[in-house]
């Protein structure tokens, strides 16, 4: 059951809201010092007053870049490139709502004279490839002091919105992956888990905005995978990280991480704590009818987590290696909301009543994942790769949630309703799938398949308080199960002809799913199934105009499915006005 903060789900109601946000815009251009564009250039922006970063984009084939969802303020542009000197804008001042237009940087090419020679092994911050961009956290500023979220917000391309909702090149419906497997969670429980991820978890950040045929169908905006740490050096070694960010509260995180290789075996293991609170603020202004409902709310959201990861590689020769993966991820988050709902009859512009409907809710995350995985390669040549996975998440909340409405005054009470909900959720997921590549005819040839097994159980229990008492309504209340099993096989293959690049696949996906709505006493059981199979080919072609310029056009079809909590058929109420329902 997805619990959402507050009020997300206001223009259920025919409403028309207004919410502060971020949104301003930054753009501007980038070229050589003879004035020619330049593409693929990592540009960062970074708040004028202490430099610190904020978000990254990168040029096009135009050398045009934009950042947008930014917040108004005072900041500057710094970039640099392989064989270009590293050059900065002057600082200069966004307002709210402007698109704000930067003079166009230019980059001098780097002095090729050599004093010396250092041998130094650095990832750029963002990387460009013709299928994906990698935004490397390892070993850079971001890599500590950070939660998942946060660096998602700073990711070219990825913009959070005030709900915490992720899209991708300005699409909806991006789906997250964590170390190649796709979460089933989204919404504010996806939000929750990045919140409790640490940044000094995490290796890199791939965003794929055209997932090739072996990728699952889902999401029609595209990728973004999660790759966490994994220690591969030889020998016994760790390392130990602290963090502490200021903002209007107080955050803590810290972690270990230790691992031990020799020719035979890997094993690795880390822990994280994270500690910290977020604020938030809600603004809607609706008008229904003859009324004007308007409200400011204050939100605080926090997070206390404990997250592990722990293994065993095992080297059974130089081109086998068997392994065991368990991971997981346990937090408590308490959401409270406080702030007033003011009711205004238009026709007089009179205050007519007040509500206040402050909103408790303590929730608890358990989510653990296994993983028993068999690699076979060969360098530059055959490499099959076979994954079975287990894995859970127990998700419980308790909401308190009561009503008081006041007389214009503030302090007399004209009506109140209280309600207690309970929503413990469960969902299991096991898969297994392989996917082979090899090289085929100057290109790579691509084979797999997957089969995934999906179950999710939602019990939501509403109680109507009474003074000290409390009794369950079971009009309000109810509980949803849900199966998926999604059967596919794709292929895929990619190969390069002079300047051009060239990459074709198709995916087939079987999906069998099935719900079950258990009834209360006035509607009876109700149950679905349904059973489909799709194609979904991919096409990407790409064109090198030189060293600096590539020209690129891509075909992909996919598919969105509904987030599992959407599926939830009863009403979940936020306030007396305002509730959200699933189909």
């Amino acid at each position: 059951m997805k619990n959402k903060l507050l009020l997300i789900a206001a223009l259920l109601l025919g409403s028309t809201a207004i919410f502060a946000q971020n949104n301003s815009k930054i753009t501007g251009q980038v070229n050589d010092a003879a004035g020619k564009p330049l593409s693929a250039i990592s540009m960062l922006l970074n708040r004028a007053k202490d430099s610190v970063f904020v978000k990254a984009a990168v040029s096009d084939k135009d050398g045009n870049y934009s950042f947008v969802g930014i917040k108004s303020g005072d900041y500057f542009i710094s970039t640099s490139a392989v064989g270009y000197q590293k050059n900065t804008s002057p600082a200069f001042t966004v307002a709210d709502g402007e698109t704000k237009n930067i003079s166009t940087l230019s980059l001098a090419i780097a002095s090729k004279n050599l004093q010396g020679v250092v041998v130094e092994s650095k990832k750029p911050m963002v990387e460009v490839r013709a299928d994906k961009m990698i935004v490397n956290v390892e070993g850079t500023i971001n890599a500590v002091g950070n939660d998942a979220l946060e660096l998602l917000r700073k990711s070219p391309g990825v913009t959070v919105d005030k709900d915490d909702n992720l899209s991708l090149a300005g699409k909806n419906g991006v789906q997250v992956y964590i170390d190649g497997k796709p979460s089933p969670l989204s919404g504010s429980d996806l939000a929750n888990y990045l919140k409790s991820t640490q940044s000094a978890q995490i290796e890199a950040i791939e965003i794929i905005t055209n997932p090739s045929a072996k990728y699952e169908a889902a999401g029609n905006a595209g990728i973004i995978n999660i790759k966490l740490k994994k220690n591969k050096a030889f020998g016994t070694n760790g390392s130990l990280n602290l963090g502490y960010v200021q903002g209007t509260y107080a955050k803590f995180n810290g972690g270990i991480n230790l691992n031990h290789r020799n020719k035979k075996i890997n094993v690795f293991g880390n822990y994280n704590y994270n500690n910290g609170l977020n604020l938030m603020s809600f603004t809607s202004n609706r008008v229904q009818l003859d009324t004007l409902f308007s409200q400011t709310n204050r939100i605080t959201f926090e997070n206390n987590s404990h997250s592990f990861k722990t293994g065993l590689d095992y080297f059974v020769n130089a081109k086998s290696t068997v392994g065991v993966v368990v991971s997981g991820n346990i937090s408590d988050n308490d959401i409270n909301t406080s702030g007033p709902m003011r009711f205004t009859y238009i026709p007089t512009n009179q205050l007519d009543r007040i509500l206040t409907a402050s909103n408790a809710n303590a929730m608890k995350r358990d989510n653990v994942n296994t993983n028993i995985n068999y690699r076979y390669a060969v360098t530059g040549g055959k490499e099959l790769n076979i994954d079975a996975d287990y894995g859970f998440f127990k998700i419980r909340s308790n909401q308190y949630q009561p009503n008081f409405t006041y007389l214009p005054d503030g302090v007399t009470e004209i009506g109140r309703t209280i309600y207690n909900m309970l929503s413990p959720t469960d969902i299991d997921l096991v898969s297994i799938k392989a996917d082979y590549e090899q090289n085929y005819k100057g290109g790579r040839l691509g084979i797999g398949g997957k089969v995934g097994y999906v179950s999710t159980d939602n019990d939501f229990q509403r109680f109507n308080v009474f003074t000290s008492t409390k009794t369950l309504d079971t009009l309000k209340s109810n509980r949803f199960q849900y199966k998926e099993n999604i059967n596919a096989a794709y292929l895929n293959l990619s190969t390069e002809i002079k300047k051009w690049g060239l990459q074709g696949g198709l995916r087939v996906e079987n999906t069998n799913n099935s719900g079950h709505q258990f009834g209360n006493p006035l509607k009876g059981d109700s149950s679905f199934k349904n059973s489909y199979t799709g194609l979904f080919p991919n096409v990407f072609v790409s064109y090198k105009v030189n060293d600096k310029n590539q020209l690129s056009a891509n075909y992909g079809r996919r598919i969105r499915r509904p987030d599992y909590e959407d599926l939830n058929p009863f009403l979940f109420f936020i306030d007396n006005y305002t509730y959200e329902q699933g189909n």
